[in-house]
């Protein structure tokens, strides 16, 4: 499983990244998890608003720090 973290840097999306690999750990799952600050990356996804989670090619949640309780059951916890 591949989960990308899209934003510049921002506290919000620092925030996305610190619960994905929290939740990732939780779960007991391999996932990788990367960050992509890259603005031209970030877009190639349909992306225009950030954070963004993208789990497997699949924009999961954009403009918005989800929740533990979503990325677990994202990760099918």
């Amino acid at each position: 499983m591949l989960i990308k973290i899209l934003g510049p840097g921002c506290p919000k999306c620092k925030e996305v990244e610190k619960i994905v690999r929290e939740a990732v750990q939780e779960a007991g799952g391999s996932a990788d998890v990367e960050k992509v600050s890259d603005i031209k990356d970030i877009t190639m996804h349909g992306v225009f608003t950030t954070p963004a989670v993208v789990i497997d090619g699949e924009v999961k949640c954009v403009g918005k720090v989800p929740s533990k309780k979503d990325v677990l059951s994202w990760l099918g916890r």
